[in-house]
């Protein structure tokens, strides 16, 4: 393996380099894209226990605030619900917009390694044909080795680009979908809590 990478030239490095952050940044949002830990299915009812029992005060809405991300959103909303449905719905709207800047942390980077892998690749291929037929006008064709090293070079790297970008196009695809399916439950938890604040509906603990 050492010898394939050494003789694939220096833009092995640059892709390299990004298999490393394909693999940290995966295995990073991995542990932060739990849906449990991120909107946990509990909080809701627990809020509106606290809600009937007269319990939510400053130390309660830090709690819930530093508890998930969904609980930073509900923070949000009680903090301005007795100023009205609309000014809690833009209260919860702002928040959630953080929260959600926050779960697509690295898959901009993530994106962008899926689309720069394979043409640093393609780039490889280019100085490796350029060296093949650079040896072809200085030497001709007889110095096989030559020629040989520098296919060697332009498909090592195509290969290893592709290698790292196929991954990486499916590992953003992927987390994408859990953040857009994290937001849709996130959305409708905001939604049960504003209409149980402002008008007849109750929950039900779960």
């Amino acid at each position: 393996m050492l010898e394939i990478i050494k003789s694939g030239g220096w833009l092995m490095l640059p892709i390299l380099l990004c298999s490393v952050a394909v693999i940290a940044i995966c295995i990073e949002r991995l542990w932060t894209l739990n849906a449990s830990r991120i909107a946990p299915r509990t909080l809701l009812g627990q809020v509106w226990d606290w809600l009937k029992n007269n319990q939510v005060d400053g130390e309660k809405l830090k709690t819930l605030r530093d508890s998930s991300y969904l609980g930073r959103i509900f923070a949000a909303g009680l903090s301005n619900s007795k100023h009205g449905r609309e000014v809690m719905k833009d209260s919860i709207e702002e928040a959630a917009s953080q929260v959600v800047h926050e779960m697509e942390r690295y898959l901009g980077a993530l994106g962008t390694i899926a689309a720069v892998a394979p043409l640093i690749g393609l780039l490889g291929t280019v100085l490796g044909m350029i060296q093949v037929f650079t040896a072809i006008m200085l030497e001709g064709t007889g110095n096989a080795g030559v020629l040989a090293g520098g296919i060697s070079q332009a498909l090592i790297t195509t290969a290893a680009g592709l290698t790292v970008a196929i991954p990486a196009l499916m590992a953003h695809r992927y987390f994408q979908r859990r953040v857009d399916s994290i937001v849709v439950t996130m959305e409708q938890e905001a939604v049960k809590l504003v209409d149980a604040l402002h008008s007849d509906r109750r929950i039900e603990a779960v």
